[in-house]
């Protein structure tokens, strides 16, 4: 790095036995999703995430946000789908960000 960059994402890599769920929740790991799961509305988890700005990984780049904001409110289960595929040439992001097991479709 340069000093002018930041990791976001992956910031705590570089921390020892971060794979391990206690040392991972150590450093903070699962602190928003706790707060998102226990005391905020999901009115409010879609607002923080469109007011964060967060994109899609793809090539359009979409806003994560807003393609939350199109889920029916009144509709139940929910369900959330993960697409890791790793097509593109030379890729091998997803790998660091999604867990490695797999399901039979």
């Amino acid at each position: 790095m340069t000093g002018m960059e930041k990791h976001l994402l992956l910031r705590d890599l570089d921390v020892p036995n971060i794979r391990e769920l206690a040392v991972y929740m150590a450093n903070d790991g699962y602190a928003a999703w706790k707060k998102a799961v226990t005391s905020m509305k999901g009115e409010e988890v879609v607002a923080a995430v469109k007011d964060s700005g967060l994109r899609g990984r793809g090539g359009a780049g979409f806003p994560a946000g807003l393609k939350w904001s199109f889920i029916p409110k009144d509709v139940f289960p929910k369900y959330v789908v993960v697409n890791g595929d790793e097509s593109e040439p030379g890729t091998f992001k997803d790998h660091a960000l999604c867990a490695t097991t797999r399901t039979r479709s």
